[in-house]
């Protein structure tokens, strides 16, 4: 969105683009670290080890509706907009109300407070990183970026792509998208405008895992118990590698790809 509100392009018709760039690799990657651990598990120990007992007490029906009801009014935000045009934040909002009526009762406003709390670091980075794109801009960098982007020769485009929009992303990835995306799609001109663009936004979410910020790595590092996140950026090399390929690819063959659907 940020790319395509940067050169005027409606976001609209990137929905095969995306599925066709994520899909496969999400298959292939979770097979990759996980098939070889999964097939090790024993299936019985794993499911006694889980709690069922909100499930046993309020049925699944129940527990589930809050994610029923946000997946249904997506749905029809998008089939429907003139009637269920509701967005996606009142969505989210609608859901989170509904959840505490289908299951366990919890304290609204302790729960929003500790939300805050996981949350702040993250923001606080954000603020960081929004707060020096302005300043590149004011200073004249930001420009000076672009024009240079823009004056790249032909046969070192795509590298220049591959390795500055990830590089820049250990700022913000959305600041790599803002400050990189949007000269590179000017580029790109010549190619189909919806899979270029969709393929740079896959190889900007790269800059996710790039230090110092690494806010993908860090939520990583957290979910498996990790102090650091150095170990999951060193299993991230060849994925990463395989992800700005696979875009490239994407944007250099983006006519043929269009062509097939």
């Amino acid at each position: 969105m940020i790319i395509g509100g940067g050169i005027d392009m409606p976001y609209v018709g990137f929905e095969i683009p995306l599925i066709l760039l994520t899909f496969p690799l999400a298959i292939a990657f979770a097979l990759w670290f996980g098939w070889r651990n999964v097939r090790k598990v024993d299936r019985s120990k794993v499911v006694e080890s889980l709690d069922f007992s909100a499930l046993n007490q309020y049925g699944a029906w129940r527990l589930f509706s809050p994610l029923i009801l946000i997946f249904v009014l997506m749905i029809l935000d998008k089939t429907a907009p003139r009637v269920f045009g509701l967005g996606m934040p009142l969505i989210f909002l609608l859901g989170t109300a509904l959840t505490w009526v289908t299951g366990k009762r919890f304290e609204i406003l302790k729960s929003a407070k500790k939300a805050i709390e996981d949350v702040l670091p993250v923001l606080g980075i954000l603020v960081g990183v929004g707060m020096f794109i302005q300043i590149m801009t004011a200073t004249g960098v930001r420009g000076f970026i672009v024009v240079n982007a823009l004056s790249v020769p032909p046969a070192l485009l795509y590298v220049m792509i591959a390795v500055s929009i990830p590089l820049f992303g250990a700022i913000s990835a959305f600041g790599s998208s803002s400050v990189l995306g949007v000269p590179f799609m000017l580029a790109l001109l010549g190619k189909d405008q919806i899979i270029a663009a969709a393929s740079l936004s896959l190889i900007a979410a790269l800059g996710d895992f790039m230090p110092p910020t690494a806010l993908a790595a860090i939520f990583a590092a957290k979910v498996v118990g990790l102090e650091k996140y150095g170990g999951v950026l060193k299993k991230l090399v060849v994925p990463g590698l395989i992800i700005a390929v696979y875009g490239i690819l994407f944007i250099l063959f983006s006519k043929q790809i269009r062509a097939l659907y």
